[in-house]
């Protein structure tokens, strides 16, 4: 099919034949949905707002929608306009040694709706301003009609990995078939198709706030149960419908966050409509209700790494190379990699925007993020489709990555060595051959320290900005440095041996603290403002979460020490069902279930089952982990040569790396 070449917007139905508008859709407040599709300037088509993803589309009395059919794309024609030069991803990524970092320059512009209910014209906005998509005006493109979701009858053996069919599951123990009954309890529906699972169902819970919403990131471990299950429809479904409420501009005070944002949960409504009717809406909340009014800033990268994940379970690819999601992956990117006043190649957030989201002194540079951020640009750019509109993006993430690996391995790391190299720093050095790069003062490493780091093992320290290290043990940044290799093969095999000789101050009774240790007293109360729910040794503040366990279990498969997690799984196991799966532990061992802690949390009943899939079956964790990227070295741009602007040399990289 070839769209007409004026651009304009119509409510009328969906003019392919069968097809009726949908019943259910993203609910729009005062906010505006964003319809993305890559063109140029001389880009053909009739302009409408798509619907992803409805199933059973009937008609609504609000507006009829132009739809797309739950099978996913779904056009049987072609498509004009440049949009991609092929929808498969290629296997090989070309490896730019550019030092240029410009992201600006990714080639493709935005049109969107705005206020799909009450439609207005199109605005249409450059993205960035070189070189055209890859194609002629004329160009036409096929797009996959059987873009089919993955179910559990599709998958075995697939990448040379069987994963377990749900009618031929092994024996389950009494514990499995209770957490998977609470977990199939806690799907949510959304027009007669899964689309997540709450936060929580605690059934003794009266104020539920926000914990019978979808999140995004408590939804990566029930999405990983469900993949290594076989299941792959209700993990298709979030990523889509996610997707589709990215770039919404709701506000706090009248402020939008970045276009690309993507939403920290949604929840399903029902709205009335005339006629004693009803329809299902998604409302998402990108921070602007939660406590704090904080924007997540992982939800975007835990996004792309489940993403990732859902390609590599289930042998679908396809689902990466629709240019909806192609274009949302481009949008998270270039969120994250817009110029600023930041020197650094971490990424700069504010406290509360990632998984510890109450005010714990984690601004600035947490590793938590930078371990994401790794993750989400290397898995980034295994998945983007290389062509001119994609090309400059590549290079700046491949630049982005080398830089970034060097600052958090050279500057984040902490052992023995290192701690006595801190304890001799010179400060107010000023050139650029500075040991003391970040004027550190010595007199910041806590006694603590001095007495409990381990002769063999160390970790990557919490934060860093100019004149502060944050020496605190974080738990999920350290463990997905390992399943990213953003740390050292030795980094990262000190990490876990740290975490042996201290198993019981982050293990203890319950893995895994979420820091160590815990902020008490005066310290307490000036970094979290007497925040009555992060006490010391509970909740964010060195609580035991036992969500945790997945990202250990990888972590330990990933580097030959599955008995470390063998131990924690068993550990885990003998109190979970007994204390009705709660969110997280309290005390310095993770003796007693949180003081707030909410029963039947789900990201704690998924990651229990993700991790006994994995530890039953290991060969299924080399789907999930990346391993070191050496060809990074060929274009490492950071701070070894003496200007700081030069790009290393290969055998000076290497020597960094292998560390």
């Amino acid at each position: 099919m070839r769209f007409p070449s004026q651009i304009h917007i119509t409510r009328r139905r969906f003019p392919f034949s069968g097809i009726p508008p949908p019943k259910c859709h993203h609910h729009h407040h005062a906010a505006s949905n964003v319809f993305l599709f890559n063109l140029n300037q001389t880009s053909q088509f009739h302009g409408y707002p798509f619907r992803f993803l409805g199933s059973r589309p009937v008609s609504s009395n609000t507006q009829k929608f132009s739809f797309l059919p739950n099978s996913g794309f779904g056009l049987s024609g072609t498509f004009s306009g440049r949009i991609f030069e092929s929808f498969v991803a290629p296997a090989v990524r070309y490896l730019s040694t550019s030092v240029e970092t410009r992201v600006n320059e990714t080639n493709f512009q935005k049109i969107y709706v705005q206020n799909g209910i009450d439609v207005k014209p199109l605005v249409v906005e450059r993205i960035d301003k070189d070189e055209g998509i890859a194609g002629e005006k004329d160009s036409r493109i096929e797009v996959p009609s059987d873009d089919k979701v993955v179910n559990k009858e599709d998958i075995e053996g697939i990448n040379g990995v069987s994963v377990t069919k749900s009618n031929e599951k092994e024996e389950q123990s009494e514990i499995e078939k209770e957490g998977w009954r609470l977990l199939e309890n806690a799907v949510v529906m959304y027009c007669g198709s899964p689309v997540g699972t709450v936060a929580a169902n605690d059934p003794g819970d009266k104020q539920p706030l926000n914990y019978d919403q979808v999140f995004i990131r408590d939804f990566v471990p029930s999405a990983l149960a469900f993949l290594l299950r076989g299941e792959g429809e209700i993990v298709r479904n979030f990523l889509l419908h996610t997707l589709q409420l990215q770039s919404w501009e709701k506000t706090v005070d009248c402020y939008s966050p970045g276009q690309g944002l993507m939403p920290a949960s949604f929840k399903v409504r029902t709205v009335p409509l005339d006629d004693n009717k009803s329809e299902e809406v998604l409302d998402p909340d990108f921070g602007e209700s939660a406590i704090g009014r904080v924007a997540p800033v992982d939800s975007g990268l835990w996004w792309i790494i489940l993403l990732r994940a859902y390609g590599k379970i289930t042998g679908d690819y396809t689902l990466q190379e629709r240019v909806d999601v192609q274009t949302g992956i481009k949008l998270i990117m270039n969120l994250c990699l817009s110029d600023g006043f930041d020197m650094f190649p971490s990424l700069l957030v504010t406290d509360g925007s990632c998984m510890i989201d109450r005010r714990m002194g984690i601004h600035g540079h947490p590793l938590e993020i930078q371990a994401l951020f790794y993750s989400a640009l290397r898995c980034s750019r295994e998945m983007l489709a290389l062509n001119d509109g994609s090309k400059n993006l590549v290079r700046a993430i491949n630049n982005r990555l080398s830089a970034l690996s060097f600052h958090i391995r050279q500057y984040y790391w902490v052992d023995m060595k290192k701690i006595n190299e801190i304890y001799r720093y010179k400060t107010e050095e000023y050139s650029l051959d500075a040991t003391n790069k970040f004027n550190i003062y010595p007199e910041q490493i806590p006694s603590w320290l001095m007495d409990w780091i381990p002769e063999e093992g160390g970790y990557l320290i919490g934060n860093l900005q100019p004149a502060h290290m944050d020496f605190r043990f974080f738990t999920l940044g350290n463990l997905w440095s390992i399943v990213s290799s953003l740390g050292t093969p030795k980094q990262n095999s000190a990490i876990l041996n740290l975490i042996e000789a201290k198993w019981d101050d982050i293990v203890g009774h319950m893995p895994l603290k979420i820091c160590y240790p815990a902020l008490e007293y005066e310290e307490w109360r000036i970094i979290t403002g007497s925040d009555p729910k992060n006490t010391p040794w509970s909740y964010h503040n060195g609580g035991s979460w036992p969500t945790l366990l997945w990202q250990f279990t990888l972590a330990c498969i990933k580097m030959g020490r599955i008995d470390l997690a063998q131990k924690a799984v068993a550990l885990a196991e003998k109190r979970l069902q007994v204390d009705r799966w709660p969110e997280y532990y309290d005390t310095p061992t993770g003796k007693f279930i949180g003081k707030q802690a909410r029963l039947n949390q789900t990201w704690t009943i998924a990651g229990f089952l993700t991790s006994r899939m994995l530890v039953e079956k290991p060969e299924l964790a080399s789907l999930l982990f990346l391993e070191e990227d050496y060809e990074l070295l060929e274009i490492c741009v950071c701070g070894l040569s003496k200007s700081g602007r030069r790009k290393c040399s290969r055998g000076a990289a290497r020597s960094q790396i292998l560390i």
